[in-house]
């Protein structure tokens, strides 16, 4: 019996010493480093699945002026209707519809519109309807029409009267109240009595959008906290063609008078086409410097360097690209978007900035040529943008491209351009596998620290779906895990780089046409994705200086699963430790804190799921979600456990 006892000491010795052996010993030096710049974790915005009309922006008529190729795409008629454009109320949006009595006292005329995948409507939610009307005929006396939600029922919700009496252009407009929530409504409107009627950019908005957005898309935003906000791509930026780039001088001004543009994502997946897809672009330019400065982000716009998706046309085709010696309106245009953003009123885009209500400047710092551009016709084109930008601009930093690709060729060539031209920012892009994201949170260790930042404008770890869609990526655990462990190796970096955002932002739940996403939504509401709880802690931990975190003398990423960084905030005074843990078991993890002597209470937030392909959705929105508890530290010395499969956040 004795025997067993030593040996049962020994063992439990053993496994102590063990443990001890085993425990991981962080180093922070608490002497503020590398600052950690404003714009550093952020957001960046791009009209796919469905996120501006039919998402973000709150108007919920499809097609609502007529201007489809389809005229009528979007919309149900019956009886007597027909488009017309003979004197419209719009000279870029000409098409409107004409309603003419039927011919008959028991049948009516009219039309329908379902709006985007179905209207969400809400009980207690009031509605703004507004049309533009006129009578048909010069002559002509009065007529009355109604407009009504009718839910999925086919019964009638609520429903308001319009007469018109005036033979020229008029806006009318009612507000709609509904006692009852359904996903799947519709809007009718039809002739009551009189004469024909000339009907035209007819919409129903929410009345708790701001301006023109959808409040609670508004909010997944704000809560995020982003230095940055990057729009309004992406591709669309580029047009499959040039004719069908996206111009922001057709995005300001009135609404009803902004042009229909194709959406360049509207037949680029053969597996979800949509082609309903389009921009009425009553999400524009002005909307989007207004959202940047609602949620504090310093606002990025990009343009088109003259080159249409390189994806999508031969760089030897001439008739895609557009030639140097035409580039000048290009040019043109970024010059102008800087005078509409900072110009003063007495200048002529200032004056539009202040004529659609916002006389003070936006205060535009940055502002990149280009988007996933390669080869020789990108630097050659954008030189003469940087030439020209710096000479009336000095203070505007210039982002530029290093291409759709991560590493290569293209890459490499790419960056050494990008130092030639002397460009402020290179924009990267990494859409890759969660295995590709732990191998690489060293990446921006080596980077020369002379010459132009980082700015990780397109990213996420896609893991590969389940059942019935292997190959389309999902927002689950893996993903988000894999993406905090990386973003360790940005902030660890912070000198290096300067920002970064996750994409894409939004995707309707019916309508979306490529994932991960970080925002899910369908008309009623929406769901913030795993990875926007780990973009979140980032974005509300950022802190204001890099420190030094080291284990054995080398920074943490990767070695038995361990990713971690630490950062100063020297507004709130705190000292905060980002760590992942990604192994398959827990971790005891001693933290000293050198060049303080007590480090006192704290926060621990934490983000865990036991499954890897965890998701939150409509119907689970806080399956995964940060957790929070207090924790003491002794001394100088914090000694902590992290579960497997766990980003923990400390604030001390």
């Amino acid at each position: 019996m004795r025997k067993n006892r030593l040996l049962s000491t020994m063992l439990l010795s053993a496994l102590a010493s063990i443990s001890v052996n085993a425990q991981h010993q962080f180093t922070v030096n608490t002497k503020p480093g590398a600052p950690v710049q404003s714009t550093m974790y952020g957001i960046f915005f791009e009209d796919i699945n469905f996120g501006a009309d039919g998402g973000l922006y709150s108007e919920m008529v499809e097609n609502r002026s007529f201007e489809f190729p389809d005229r009528l795409m979007g919309w149900n008629v019956f009886g007597n209707v027909a488009v017309n454009d003979v004197k419209p109320a719009f000279d870029r949006n000409p098409h409107y519809v004409t309603v003419s009595p039927s011919g008959h006292r028991e049948k009516q005329s009219g039309l329908e519109n379902h709006g985007f995948f179905g209207m969400g409507i809400k009980e207690g939610m009031k509605y703004d309807f507004s049309i533009y009307a006129r009578l048909n005929l010069l002559q002509g006396k009065s007529t009355k029409f109604r407009v009504e939600l009718v839910g999925e029922d086919d019964v009638p919700i609520c429903q308001d009267t319009i007469v018109v009496t005036n033979n020229k252009w008029q806006k009318y407009t009612a507000t709609l109240s509904s006692d009852k929530t359904m996903e799947k409504a519709f809007m009718r409107i039809f002739l009551m009595s009189g004469e024909s009627v000339d009907l035209d950019h007819i919409s129903l908005m929410p009345q708790d959008n701001w301006h023109g957005m959808r409040a609670d898309l508004v909010k997944d935003l704000a809560d995020l906290h982003p230095g940055i906000f990057r729009f309004p791509g992406g591709c669309i930026v580029e047009g499959t063609d040039l004719e069908t780039r996206y111009q922001w001088k057709n995005t300001v001004g009135a609404p009803e008078n902004r042009p229909l543009n194709e959406n360049r994502w509207n037949y680029t997946f053969p597996h979800r086409l949509y082609p309903n897809y389009y921009q009425t672009l009553g999400l524009g330019f002005y909307e989007f410097f207004l959202l940047s400065e609602k949620i504090g982000a310093q606002p990025l716009p990009i343009l088109s360097c003259g080159l249409a998706c390189q994806y999508q046309n031969s760089d030897n085709d001439k008739n895609a690209h557009v030639a140097l010696d035409k580039l000048q309106p290009y040019i043109d245009d970024a010059l102008d978007l800087i005078e509409f953003a900072n110009g003063p009123i007495t200048s002529k885009w200032g004056k539009l900035r202040a004529d659609m209500g916002h006389p003070t400047p936006f205060n535009l710092k940055q502002i990149g040529i280009g988007n996933e551009q390669w080869g020789a016709m990108y630097p050659e084109r954008l030189e003469m943008f940087v030439k020209q930008i710096r000479a009336k601009y000095p203070n505007i930093k210039i982002c530029g491209s290093a291409g759709p690709s991560a590493s290569g060729k293209e890459f490499d060539y790419g960056w050494e351009q990008m130092r030639r031209l002397g460009v402020d920012l290179v924009d990267e892009h990494y859409y890759m596998s969660p295995e590709w994201f732990l191998k690489n949170a060293g990446r921006y260790d080596k980077y020369s620290r002379k010459g132009p930042k980082v700015f990780a404008g397109e990213y996420a770890s896609h893991v590969k779906g389940q059942g019935d869609k292997p190959t389309v990526a999902m927002n689950n655990f893996e993903a988000a895990l894999s993406e905090a462990a990386f973003m360790t190796g940005l902030e660890r970096n912070a000198d290096v780089v300067h920002q970064a955002t996750y994409a894409p932002l939004f995707a309707h739940v019916e309508g979306w046409q490529w994932r991960p996403d970080l925002i899910w939504f369908n008309n009623l509401e929406s769901v913030r994705s795993v990875n926007w709880y780990v973009q979140m802690l980032y974005g509300t931990n950022r802190g204001t200086n890099v420190l030094s975190l080291l284990e054995d003398g080398k920074p943490i990423e990767g070695a038995d699963g361990l990713y971690a960084s630490a950062v100063y905030d020297k507004e709130a005074k705190n000292y905060i430790i980002k760590i992942a843990n990604t192994g398959d078991a827990d971790k005891d993890i001693n933290i000293t804190f050198n060049g303080i002597k007590n480090l006192g209470s704290g926060k621990l937030i934490t983000l865990h799921s036991n499954d890897l392909q965890a998701t939150n959705t409509l119907s689970n929105k806080e399956n995964v979600v940060p957790q929070t508890t207090n924790v003491e530290a002794k001394g100088n010395t914090l000694s902590v456990k992290i579960p497997a499969k766990t980003f923990a956040v400390y604030r001390f």
